[in-house]
């Protein structure tokens, strides 16, 4: 008898085993590869994926790195999304070249690519949801020119030189002041890889050696907010600006210890990139390039619905 239910058990599961991914493939879906999970920002990315998922009636998956340095392991991570065969992929890149053998394996396969918050170094993806990010850290440097005075030693903190983000933001920033102010100096462009503790150390290094420095720039959550970090262990008053939100980069504002900061609009990015992803599945046509927006924002408009309304914690 024991022998007997056994088996009747084991047929049982052999059985749901066959009918279970039949089930599944009834509701599409989607695969989306962050950049990490150590910021707020892919969390706010996500929250916008889920939702879009909920809307359109499709199962979202949201997985990134440990930290955005681990490349590798990104790449591991979309090569087992592509083995899955989703009806399509969102992918940040944190590398713009690397990734491109993968996502010609899955072109060939039939599976279109949705690239957001940072492209690739090729028309694989059949649309980018992403922020402008020249144009965003353009307006950095606009406002950071406001801010010393349009004269002065600057400073910049990227999170990255291989990334999308990680290079536009960068000479977004460093064109604009090159192009628009010629009497300030860059005199410093370093990279923390976006990691808090790496970034304050860089900063620490960087006003150390520049005791006149008037300004620093950091291109995203963690660089923005170790160079706040790095700036308060020394007692510097340097002028600094972020890039992006999260509870820590609005308490700074608040308290004075950052002018501001772009942020992106991250849960636009995320239900764009699946509603995307969604269309291109079934052939229908979308837009090469989805731009999701940038906003300025500071102590004066960081409590505005319009601007709290892009904001995240």
């Amino acid at each position: 008898m024991i022998t007997r239910r056994l088996l009747i058990g084991a047929a049982g599961a052999a059985l749901f085993a066959l009918t279970a991914p039949a089930m599944a493939q009834d509701k599409p879906y989607v695969a989306l590869i962050s950049k990490g999970f150590q910021h707020q920002f892919w969390q706010a990315v996500k929250a916008g994926a889920d939702k879009a998922g909920a809307d359109l009636g499709v199962t979202v998956t949201f997985e990134g790195p440990d930290t955005e340095a681990q490349v590798d392991r990104q790449i591991d991570m979309l090569s087992a999304a592509i083995a899955k065969k989703p009806a399509a992929i969102g992918f940040a890149a944190l590398d713009s070249q690397a990734a491109i053998p993968l996502l010609e394996q899955a072109k060939s396969a039939g599976i279109p690519i949705i690239a957001f918050d940072s492209g690739v170094d090729s028309d694989i993806p059949v649309a980018t949801a992403a922020t402008d990010s020249v144009a965003a850290a353009a307006l950095a440097a606009d406002k950071m020119a406001e801010l010393i005075g349009s004269e002065g030693k600057i400073a910049v903190v990227a999170h990255d030189q291989t990334s999308r983000t990680g290079i536009d933001r960068r000479d977004g920033f460093v064109n604009r002041i090159k192009e628009a102010y010629p009497k300030i100096e860059i005199v410093s462009v370093q990279y923390g890889g976006g990691d808090q503790l790496q970034s304050t150390e860089i900063t620490k290094s960087i006003l150390q050696g520049n005791p006149d420095l008037k300004g620093i720039f950091g291109t995203n959550e963690g660089s923005a907010i170790g160079v706040v970090n790095g700036a308060k262990e020394l007692g510097s008053k340097v002028t600094i600006i972020g890039f992006d939100s999260g509870a820590l980069q609005k308490q700074a504002i608040k308290d004075g210890l950052m002018a501001g900061a772009i942020t992106q609009n991250p849960v636009g990015i995320g239900y764009k990139t699946v509603e995307a992803a969604v269309k291109a599945s079934k052939g229908e046509a979308v837009d090469k390039k989805i731009d999701t927006g940038f906003y300025w924002y500071d102590k004066t408009n960081i409590d505005k619905p319009e601007i709290a309304a892009v904001l995240y914690d």
